[in-house]
């Protein structure tokens, strides 16, 4: 049995030593790229380029360790996310029948998931974040710490990029959330376009189911959830003006990813707009061979993938027009000269033809 102080101190612990991870040993380990890199016979090109170079080096194989083992901690280890949510199962289990969320819910007990999505544990979750009835709570509470240095005292990232939408597109009527997951991305969707209708898509029924619950305590009126596949949602040709996503195209391989884009295209009325929040934008060689490796040692197979895509030639070919692909600051200052390990935060925009 673990009691709630101990998980909590734990869990600290291991945030704290993320934090150490992130604004200590990534800008030492940055610094001895650069060292080596000015001896090298040739400079550094790309990713394998980084790599090579870096192979022996003792303090990028401690960072890597620590990457993928406080990971693992978290979620796996004697005060993981995971056992601290199994030994109240059947509480937060009870807690999914809150009044109104099913109002507000379309699960599809038929739907075939994809391969893609159930053949790796993503980001370590065990066993994914689809087939245990309180997945949604373990996804919650572990998504909390995905960007350590945010802490309190700077406005939440979903927050940040639904104001951006607000600002860029006023008064949407109908807006379609892909990969909504727990509805975090979705809350700020609903909440700032109040006028709207909102549906928020996603995969996973324990998220959904989740999801809906959020939004039945907080009284929401203009949103509903519906387990589908972002690339086959289901939903009316032309149904919306605004197709979004966060974090959702990097969980994704290229072909799917291309099979979402024709779907957002067909989803979308004339004159509409998609906006995706991403990992995308990685202007040298170290922070695409940081990133790559990333990708590895988080259980996220598909990162590279999509870095490599040429993505605005990908969503002309789609159609879409007035493509904008442009860095994302998820913190006030994160863009400023930043020392610290971040995601390549990218948001991708585009519209369908009036």
């Amino acid at each position: 049995m673990i009691d709630g102080r101990s998980f909590v101190a734990a869990q600290d612990f291991l945030l704290g030593a993320k934090i150490y991870w992130t604004t200590q040993l990534y800008p030492e380990l940055r610094e001895e790229f650069r060292q080596r890199q000015s001896t090298a016979p040739q400079p550094a090109k790309n990713a394998e380029d980084v790599a090579e170079l870096m192979a022996d080096n003792v303090l990028y194989q401690n960072f890597a360790w620590l990457e993928r083992h406080l990971q693992r901690f978290k979620y796996s280890g004697r005060y993981g996310l995971q056992p601290w949510h199994d030994q109240q199962r059947d509480k937060l289990a009870a807690m999914l029948d809150a009044p109104g969320a099913d109002s507000l819910l379309a699960l599809d007990d038929d739907l075939e998931l994809p391969a893609y999505y159930t053949s790796v544990d993503i980001h370590q979750h065990p066993g994914g974040v689809y087939g245990d009835e309180i997945a949604g709570f373990v996804y919650e509470r572990g998504a909390r710490s995905t960007t350590p240095m945010l802490g309190g005292s700077h406005k939440d990232l979903h927050y940040r990029f639904a104001d951006i939408l607000l600002n860029e597109i006023g008064n949407a009527r109908r807006v379609v959330d892909l990969g909504c997951g727990f509805g975090k991305s979705t809350r700020p969707i609903y909440e700032g376009f109040r006028d709207a209708d909102v549906v928020g898509v996603d995969l996973s029924a324990p998220c959904l189911k989740l999801a809906a619950t959020e939004a039945a305590k907080a009284q929401a009126r203009n949103i509903r959830f519906r387990q589908a596949s972002a690339e086959a949602t289901g939903l009316d040709d032309g149904c919306c003006d605004v197709v979004t996503s966060t974090m959702l195209l990097h969980e994704m391989p290229p072909p799917a990813i291309r099979d979402l884009f024709s779907e957002s295209f067909r989803l979308l009325e004339p004159g509409g707009r998609m906006s995706h929040l991403d990992f995308y934008l990685l202007p040298d060689p170290f922070l695409r061979f940081m990133h790559y490796s990333h990708s590895r040692r988080n259980n996220e197979p598909y990162m590279a993938p999509l870095a490599e895509l040429d993505i605005e030639q990908e969503l002309s070919d789609a159609g879409f027009v007035n493509i904008s692909i442009q860095p994302f600051e998820e913190a006030v200052g994160a863009l400023n000269n930043n020392r610290a390990w971040r995601f390549p935060w990218t948001v991708i925009s585009a519209e369908k033809p009036a």
